[in-house]
């Protein structure tokens, strides 16, 4: 799949999240007008089981509703408006549904999608994404992240052909992530946060014949900084800024 795409990847996280509402439609369409080759995005369940794209446990800061999203059936979250907190000329958007992005992004970018039940473990959300997945059958153009290898470990059994990123916390807590943690888990990419990037991890990775996706990277000197170190990937808030940076056409 990576190889119809230049190197390193751009994939727009949460969307363009610098210039439009997160995880939301209008900036999933705007980051693929300004030039990503795909977008990053957050799933969790409704408490009636819907898969929806929504980055925290709960929808207060992203929409004008309060609670947790795993209490709250989707019917009651498509009321929210999750645009007008950002900029009034939003005012209205909806939280997505999974299946409106596969719809609205098409077939020819990346999808990332980050498995983020983790507050909510058992939920099943894993089993839900890739039921999803088999029925629109876009396999070639996913990528599953997580903190938790749990969830990648399910995902592996139910579409081992989709490649997994293990995603590592900044610091001293992400560091077995980065190193034993990958090394000796069954992912093909690392997705490390920028302040713990660096050219040796990004030659230990391609060694394993591993891939190295990172986050996240907004200015110019980041960029290019990444692209130096021979990265696989650069999630961005911004990614038309990276796309200028690295050359290409948006």
């Amino acid at each position: 799949m990576f190889e119809h795409f230049p190197t390193p990847i751009i994939l727009a996280h949460r969307g363009d999240f610098s210039h439009a509402p997160e995880n939301t439609l209008p900036s999933f369409h705007q980051a693929l007008q300004k030039g990503a080759d795909g977008v990053e995005l957050d799933a969790k369940l409704t408490s009636d089981g819907h898969v929806i794209v929504i980055h925290d446990p709960t929808v207060d800061r992203t929409t004008d509703g309060k609670g947790r999203v795993a209490t709250i059936p989707l019917e009651t979250i498509r009321k929210f408006d999750a645009g007008s907190w950002f900029d009034e000329k939003f005012r209205g958007t909806q939280v997505p549904l999974l299946e409106e992005v596969f719809e609205a992004v098409g077939r020819d970018k990346l999808i990332n999608i980050e498995l983020t039940n983790y507050s909510t473990p058992r939920d099943g959300l894993t089993v839900k994404v890739c039921e999803l997945i088999k029925k629109h059958n876009n396999q070639k153009q996913i990528i599953f992240s997580s903190f938790f290898s749990s969830n990648l470990k399910i995902a592996s059994q139910a579409l081992p052909e989709v490649p997994r990123g293990l995603l590592a916390l900044p610091g001293m807590i992400g560091i077995w992530a980065r190193s034993f943690g990958f090394m000796f888990g069954d992912y093909q990419a690392l997705h490390p946060h920028i302040s713990n990037a660096s050219k040796e991890q990004v030659q230990r990775a391609h060694r394993l014949n591993r891939r190295v996706h990172v986050w996240t990277a907004n200015t110019p000197e980041e960029i290019n900084q990444l692209k130096d170190w021979g990265v696989d990937g650069i999630f961005t808030d911004d990614p038309q800024t990276a796309v200028r940076v690295l050359g290409r056409a948006g």
